[in-house]
């Protein structure tokens, strides 16, 4: 044992806005005919009649409302649902040691609601998503494992600017030194020895112990950030005993002197390492702050939520006249869909007043200093005007860009978009986004890199033409400049993985990978399950994280489906596939039963792609065209 060493260490450096009623929306063009169905009366281009009825919920309604082309569900919501169910009942059936169901049945049926459009599918999806979606277990699960049997790359730590030591992970490398505990030991006392990184996947480093060489059978994964982890010379300066391990033990007779040679110029954590990990996992928000956040039954408004937990940086939000505390919200603390009391007001945002007369005891408005700033604008020239068209991420399915519209144009440089062909008549499911937000984008983007334009439902001139489009409905483009354009120098590529939150079901962070790259548009995908389930979010979206990071907040991780799953479950799509190409004229995307069995049977959102494909990741034009 060494009571000491000598180690060559490198440091390295209220409320009171009115209620919706009173804040009244633009009408939508009288040229859009009107379909009422069930009390709810909604837009729908071609006007087409018809009757279908869903098979999750057993809903009748017009048919050419309902989602997909197959028409099978009513809504994203009914279609996630049964998928979801259908999960559940695949996991119980892993569970009992039985083979998954090619068709597993639906557990439960969902209550009869009216979610003919957009506002009342996002309404469902998130009202039910608790009752719906079972977390999967992630005993079992080991990102070391994952990544070094398939040979993955993980996103490095300095993508995620918003996560754990984002901004100052520093030189952490291959190469790096630390002390670890010596788990080939015998001793009955906790002792340490040396390991170097061989390899590192986020905040998860795999180790090999000094004096192993080129052996690699007793290397592991753990995580930099955690408690066991120390930069070389903590044992020196706590007391600590370096004890070599067991199997190597024999190779050195003066160990001492074998360290000195081995660490003379090696680099080792900072001195200060643990500290700075403890100062960036504390976070400003506190447990009975007041927000105003985005309200999952109607996205055009928001409501009053109070911050019942903090996890990570992960809020989990409850509607303030939640009386049993389960309706709830989750998101960043440095999400856009949130915002300080008084911000709706301030802006022109629809907003719902609580039924709640005065705020609850030990509650209060979180300071507006905490939220995220969005950038300036001068919108004293030319700018967004109420009618002009764009492209935007769907935010009721994130996998789809799609033709939009400005419906109204707020204060601060905030926009309300609705996404043509699946509007409510009343506006109740436009989405705000700020004008400078990185998911609305100018006439001609997905064309111009390849992308899949998903056009307003029920358009039927196809292939899409914008130019036609705009000449049919006397509308006119947002013009280019006044789009985001910058383009950070984030890190990510193709192949990468990371751990990024399912914003349809927004508790769940779950196993992912970087798919496509285009300026600084990532198409993130999650491991096992459909391509449908894809989303296109931002390269700062606070959304995403590194490998490693619900180890280190005590999140629980979702892991991907089981390969053999996957396999078994291959054939059987082929056949449906084969069977649903005879059944319907043109192409139509059958995906797979994956873990997700039951899978969204419905829009097709494939991508114009060929072997690869070409990243940009530096500062460009919009329109630099995207190589296959």
């Amino acid at each position: 044992m060494f009571d000491g060493y000598d180690s060559c260490s490198e440091d390295t450096s209220s409320s009171s806005s009115s209620d919706e009623s009173e804040e009244e929306v633009a009408p939508l063009p009288s040229s859009l005919p009107i379909i009422k169905n069930n009390g709810q009366v909604y837009t729908y281009p071609d006007g087409k009649s018809g009757m279908a009825t869903c098979e999750m919920c057993g809903m009748v309604g017009v048919r050419d409302a309902f989602y997909s082309k197959t028409k099978r569900f009513c809504s994203v919501s009914c279609s996630r649902s049964y998928s979801s169910n259908s999960k559940k009942a695949s996991i119980l059936a892993r569970l009992q040691g039985k083979p998954p169901t090619k068709k597993a049945k639906v557990l439960q049926k969902q209550p009869l609601v009216a979610k003919l459009a957009a506002y009342a599918q996002y309404q469902a999806t998130l009202q039910n998503q608790a009752k719906t979606k079972a977390a999967v277990p992630v005993e079992g699960f080991s990102w070391g494992n994952y990544i070094s049997s398939n040979s993955f790359t993980a996103a490095p730590v300095t993508c995620f600017k918003h996560a754990p030591m984002g901004t100052c992970w520093g030189d952490i490398s291959e190469g790096v030194r630390v002390e670890v505990p010596n788990t080939d030991c015998s001793l009955p006392t906790k002792v340490f020895w040396i390991a170097g990184i061989v390899k590192l996947a986020g905040y998860n480093a795999l180790l090999r112990y000094e004096g192993f060489e080129n052996d690699s059978s007793l290397d592991f994964w753990c995580n930099v950030c955690g408690s066991d982890i120390h930069p070389v010379g903590w044992c020196a300066t706590s007391g600590k005993p370096l004890v070599p391990p067991r199997t190597i033990q024999h190779k050195y007779t003066n160990w001492k002197a074998f360290l000195v040679k081995r660490l003379t110029g090696a680099k080792t954590l900072p001195p200060d390492f643990s500290q700075k990990v403890s100062e960036s996992m504390q976070y400003p928000f506190k447990t009975s702050m007041r927000v105003e956040v985005v309200d999952k039954t109607h996205l055009c408004r928001t409501r009053v939520a109070v911050v019942e937990s903090v996890i990570g940086g992960r809020l989990r939000l409850v509607y303030e006249e939640s009386e049993d505390k389960t309706d709830d919200f989750w998101c960043h603390m440095y999400s856009p869909l949130i915002h300080h009391i008084g911000w709706s007001r301030s802006i022109g945002h629809r907003f719902k007043r609580s039924d709640i007369t005065k705020k609850q005891e030990g509650h209060f408005d979180a300071p507006p200093h905490l939220f995220m700033k969005v950038k300036e604008v001068d919108a004293a020239g030319e700018w967004f005007k109420e009618g002009m068209k764009l492209e935007a991420i769907d935010p009721l399915n994130l996998s789809a860009i799609c033709v939009a519209t400005i419906r109204k144009v707020l204060a601060d440089g905030y926009l309300m978009i609705g996404i043509d062909g699946s509007e409510a008549a009343d506006g109740s499911d436009w989405f705000c986004y700020h004008a400078t937000s990185p998911s609305i984008f100018p006439v001609g983007f997905c064309e111009i890199n390849m992308i899949e334009l998903t056009p307003p439902r029920g358009y039927a001139k196809l292939p899409f033409k914008w130019f036609d489009y705009l000449r049919e409905t006397d509308s006119i483009a947002a013009p280019v400049k006044l789009f985001n354009k910058e383009v950070p120098n984030h890190g990510f590529h193709v192949g990468m993985k990371l751990e990024a939150v399912d914003l349809m079901e927004p508790r769940l962070v779950c196993v992912a990978t970087v798919t496509r790259i285009i300026h600084r548009l990532l198409r993130i995908h999650f491991d096992g399950w459909e391509d449908e389930y894809d989303q296109w979010v931002d390269c700062e979206s606070p959304d995403l994280y590194p490998v490693g990071w619900c180890q280190l907040t005590g999140y629980q991780l979702q892991p991907p489906a089981p390969q053999s799953s996957r396999d078994s479950q291959s054939s059987s799509s082929k056949q449906k596939k084969k069977a649903k190409s005879q059944q319907y004229k043109g192409h139509k995307k059958i995906t797979s039963l994956q873990l997700k069995e039951e899978l969204l049977d419905g829009e097709e959102y494939s991508f114009l792609q060929g072997a690869s494909d070409q990243e940009s990741n530096g500062s460009a034009s919009y329109y630099i065209k995207q190589e296959p």
